[in-house]
């Protein structure tokens, strides 16, 4: 299966929020890499068919999307950054419902809906209402869906968003699994994620594809150019400011150790080290964002005590936006179908409204 790009371009109000893009994908999994704005979401929705290009094509075997129709949806799985459901809709219930707007039999949805509840940890809450779930819970029950028709090509955006480190390892063990003889396109900011599953990487900025390749591949840019060194905690605000600083953390020796982009030794005793893909990522979101330093204060007292302070902020987040987002709310179901019948072009897949522009 060949899934092509050619010539690629949509426009919102004068701006190409994807440009002249050239890509090929065959069956594997391909990791999505940007800065907000960076283009990545309107790719997906174009490959999807939600959005009809401004000009450019994408094909499947040779095959121009838009002509294929309801054949290619049929193929397709897909995530949105925020997907909709009936609050008093169990776990069940919802994949079931999501199981006839794919045309599944209803032998095939009941088996289906109960082997995935089973894969992504919600086995034992199948009858809970999805009005209960943490966010974590409401993204696993996002990826479910997205896998009921048992996709061909599958688009993941920001799927790991919400979940914890143990939820994460499950999701990509779910994915590396499920991606042999599939088209896997997954967008995530946990660059950790990509670099556990993905075969090649995709960064985009300013709507453009400015690497494509496997990670050791297009992290050869900056080989030389990454750093690390330790300084007294008092000087490290200091050096953070005057170069790069992609990663820095304190140790109980009182040190500050950094991670720095420079082309030549940011200190006497600074030791060069192996580019990695969150150095080459953030050091292009920087550059996007048109900030002049890399610093990212992320202190890593443990990493297990990091990842429970993301994971609380992540749910308080997403328990906020429930309370805001017109689209995870909805309360009948004749403004579900309503909502759904507003995207038909994704075999009527629930959608984030509006959000068509990163």
């Amino acid at each position: 299966m060949e899934l092509k790009i050619i010539r690629l371009t949509k426009t919102f109000d004068s701006k190409n929020a994807v440009d002249d893009l050239m890509l090929t994908l065959s069956n594997g999994v391909y990791g999505l890499l940007g800065a907000n704005g960076a283009g990545k979401t309107t790719l997906m929705r174009l490959l999807c068919g939600l959005q009809r290009p401004t000009s450019g094509k994408i094909t499947l075997n040779g095959k121009n999307i838009t002509g294929l129709g309801e054949r290619y949806q049929s193929l397709l799985g897909y995530l949105p950054q925020h997907f909709g459901y009936y609050p008093d809709f169990t776990a069940y219930e919802f994949l079931l419902y999501i199981s006839a707007l794919k045309g599944l039999s209803d032998t095939a949805a009941k088996k289906k809906s109960a082997a995935l509840l089973e894969a992504v940890g919600l086995a034992a809450e199948r009858k809970h209402k999805i009005k209960t779930f943490s966010g974590g819970m409401k993204q696993r029950l996002g990826i479910a869906q997205a896998m009921l028709n048992d996709p061909r090509i599958l688009i993941l955006d920001e799927p790991t968003a919400g979940l914890d480190p143990k939820e994460r390892v499950r999701f990509r063990n779910l994915i590396s699994a499920f991606a042999r003889d599939r088209i896997v396109i997954l967008s995530t900011h946990i660059v950790s994620d990509v670099e556990y599953i993905a075969e090649d990487i995709i960064l985009m900025k300013s709507g453009q594809i400015i690497h494509f390749g496997k990670p050791q591949e297009i992290t050869a840019e900056l080989n030389g150019q990454v750093w690390e060194f330790a300084v007294p905690a008092a000087q490290a605000e200091r050096y953070a400011a005057a170069f790069d600083t992609s990663n820095l953390r304190h140790t109980d020796s009182g040190k500050t150790v950094l991670r720095v982009i420079a082309d030549r030794p940011p200190a006497a005793h600074a030791i060069q080290v192996p580019p990695n893909l969150e150095d080459l990522y953030l050091f292009y979101s920087r550059e996007a964002a048109g900030q002049s330093t890399m610093l990212t204060q992320r202190f890593r007292g443990a990493a297990d005590q990091a990842d429970m302070l993301t994971q609380k902020l992540t749910h308080k987040s997403e328990d906020d936006a429930d309370q805001q987002h017109p689209f995870r709310t909805i309360r009948s179901r004749t403004e579900m179908e309503r909502k759904i019948n507003d995207h038909t072009n994704c075999n009527r897949i629930m959608n984030h409204e509006g959000g068509i522009k990163e």
